[in-house]
């Protein structure tokens, strides 16, 4: 029986070039494809709670919830002195309406708090252009009508479709993911399948 070979990459200190992480994944050469290792991909990006950014995303982060919390909180506090002045708490709906506004804008810190936690800042110089991965920017040719299109894979939260920016988490950002130059992807989509040929891919 022929002996079965595994290769471990580390996709973590790849993506963000710091050697103190020791997230990896296991490939199995084995397999006659790369299916396993485009899984394997997939999957991380499934089960990692960390957000990847590119510096302008993280800074962008950053001033939204400092925004948040240093002149919407107060604002908020302030509209909750300004109703209960106003009389009787129990029939006084401009107070119920500032407190449900600061509840729902705690809620709000809160979250971007979680996600700054996990945010890890994209070494750019260390990510790889033989493959589909975070940043990259990828041409692709519809298979169907043979239209052309360039799309960045950037997270979830920097995705704008208008300035051709797709989530690595998107329909079209999972197939895309791990494939390289001439290759093909399926994506599923809700009318059905559509088939992307890989044309280029780069760095913005």
């Amino acid at each position: 029986m022929a002996k079965r070979q595994t290769q471990t990459i580390a996709f973590i200190i790849l993506v963000t070039g710091n050697p103190g992480w020791d997230f990896f994944y296991f490939i199995d050469r084995s397999t006659p494809d790369d299916d396993n290792e485009n899984d394997c991909l997939r999957k991380l990006i499934d089960m990692s709670t960390v957000s990847y950014y590119t510096a302008e995303g993280l800074k962008k982060l950053r001033e939204e919830l400092e925004y948040l919390k240093n002149i919407e909180r107060p604002r908020a506090s302030q509209a909750i002195a300004e109703a209960r002045d106003k009389g009787d708490l129990s029939e006084n709906a401009e107070y119920d309406a500032a407190k449900e506004a600061q509840g729902l804008l705690e809620m709000k810190i809160a979250k971007l708090e979680e996600v700054h936690a996990n945010a890890r800042l994209i070494d750019e110089s260390q990510l790889d252009v033989s493959k589909v991965l975070v940043l990259s920017r990828v041409k692709i040719r519809n298979a169907a009508n043979n239209q052309e299109m360039i799309y960045t894979l950037v997270a979830e939260s920097e995705a704008n479709l208008k300035a051709g920016k797709i989530s690595v988490t998107s329909p079209i950002g999972r197939g895309l993911l791990g494939k390289s130059v001439g290759e093909t992807a399926e994506i599923t989509v809700p009318n059905g399948k559509l088939t992307f040929e890989i044309l280029e891919i780069s760095r913005d």
